[in-house]
């Protein structure tokens, strides 16, 4: 059996048509999850990007973050953001010692940051270069009339400026719609399928950084959710934090820009699948699509994705497995699924013993009305912030447990009404399940204000 593995950067659940959305189209991940078992509760096992897709390429947790060093070369200072761990092994690694051809599309360009390495165990990569902030193009390639309709006056001068001034010239060459990074990963990924083809079994792995801001795809997609001639200030990178310094007119504008940009990836999501069909690969190949997490878009005051704002529209994930045989098809589980279950998954679908152990647990079990391990809670973690969940509540606090702000799902599922002060035993046993899942012991503390140089001297 074939493995398919794809990853969409930034894609909330809650703005698909299979979870309940009627606002924007996504027609092909909808059908797509009419052919899979489908997760209600599904969660990175820790945030952003790279402790995502560490957790998802061993199966074993990124949080709690013990022995974190920031790389060289990268300027992102989170908790464990840095490459996967020389000792553990990666999905493409075991496959390729069981007989795998591996291959490997992305544009998730903190991948091949310096230092990185996240390509380990693939035999053919293949990087798609430009995204955000990617040293790609010259600056002087920056169209400084494009760049001012993006940019509102308290851009000016920060870091988001920088990141668009490098976008824009990144991004100067488009002529048409294929040029943009969505349909560029998955044309990528479909003009290898041919030859992978040939050379079954094969593990395919399609990371596309977009729907992640900047969100400015062709002006068609952005013409289904607002007038795209109303542009007060088209907002498609937002500053990260509060938000209420924005009109309701950027906000609506900077929502249909995502809105816009979840269709984009949608429909050349859906091409891939055709292009698997057309190839008859869909007939033997396990096929999983998730997410790393969602993004604030204004709930609760703030944008972009926010440590201490780990709310449903940050840390709700979709996740879907379409099985070769259509064992779960239109099936729904409210199991606790998380990232790094989609390691030990690929390889219990394809009955291989892990080299070492994995800290995720192997789902396909559903799909034959199995139970996996009970799990009554879930947990992750961001930077130096903490969230755990069980059947009713979800508490965010600091990773040292001060700072707690605790709701009810059960009655509030958007978690508006903070009810820590009456209820300080529930707090007290979710932050436990925080020290439960981090071996026991205290979470780590990192001085952020340490340059990289020292981290490497101690």
């Amino acid at each position: 059996m074939n493995i398919v593995i794809v990853i969409l950067d930034t894609l909330r659940k809650d703005h698909l048509g299979c979870y309940g959305d009627e606002w924007v189209q996504t027609p092909n991940l909808d059908a797509f999850a009419r052919d899979s078992l489908r997760f209600t509760r599904a969660y990175p096992e820790s945030l952003p990007t790279i402790p995502v897709r560490r957790a998802i390429h061993t199966g074993k947790r990124t949080f709690p973050f013990r022995n974190w060093i920031p790389q060289k070369g990268d300027t992102v200072r989170i908790y464990g953001w840095q490459r996967i761990p020389e000792e553990q092994v990666t999905l493409a690694e075991i496959l390729k010692q069981h007989g795998y051809t591996t291959a490997f599309v992305t544009d998730t360009y903190h991948q091949f940051k310096p230092s990185m390495n996240f390509h380990r165990g693939f035999d053919v990569w293949r990087w798609v270069r430009g995204q955000e902030s990617d040293r790609y193009q010259p600056l002087s390639r920056c169209d400084e009339e494009r760049l001012k309709r993006y940019l509102p006056d308290r851009y000016k001068g920060t870091g988001v400026e920088q990141l668009l001034r490098q976008y824009i010239a990144n991004t100067s060459d488009r002529k048409g719609e294929e040029d943009y990074f969505a349909p560029k990963v998955f044309r990528e990924a479909m003009s290898l399928l041919g030859d992978l083809r040939r050379r079954q079994p094969f593990l395919l792995v399609v990371d596309s950084f977009d729907p992640h801001e900047p969100w400015d795809p062709p002006q068609q997609y952005v013409a289904l959710y607002d007038n795209p001639d109303k542009d007060e200030a088209d907002i498609i990178t937002p500053l990260y934090g509060k938000c209420d310094w924005m009109t309701e007119r950027q906000l609506k504008r900077m929502r249909a820009n995502y809105a816009a940009e979840v269709t984009l990836v949608d429909k050349w999501f859906g091409h891939f699948v055709n292009k698997l069909a057309d190839l008859r690969l869909l007939e033997n190949s396990l096929v999983i699509v998730l997410s790393d997490h969602g993004h604030s878009l204004g709930e609760h005051g703030v944008t972009g994705k926010i440590p201490w704002a780990l709310y449903p529209e940050l840390v709700d994930i979709p996740f879907f497995i379409r099985h070769p045989e259509g064992k779960g098809a239109g099936q729904t589980s409210d199991y606790f699924a998380s990232t790094h279950d989609v390691a030990p998954t690929v390889l219990g679908a394809l009955g291989i013993e892990p080299p070492q152990p994995m800290d995720g647990v192997d789902l396909t079990v559903l799909l034959d009305g199995k139970e996996p391990p009970r799990r009554s809670h879930m947990t992750t973690g961001f930077n130096n912030f903490v969230w755990a969940r069980d059947d009713r509540y979800a508490l965010i606090c600091r990773n040292d447990g001060a700072e707690a702000k605790l709701y009810d799902l059960q009655t509030d599922p958007q978690c508006e009404k903070d009810i820590t002060s009456e209820n300080p035993q529930i707090v007290q046993r979710l932050f436990e399940y925080v020290l439960e899942d981090a071996g026991g012991e205290p979470l780590p503390i990192y001085d952020l204000r340490r340059p990289v140089e020292e981290w490497y001297r101690h």
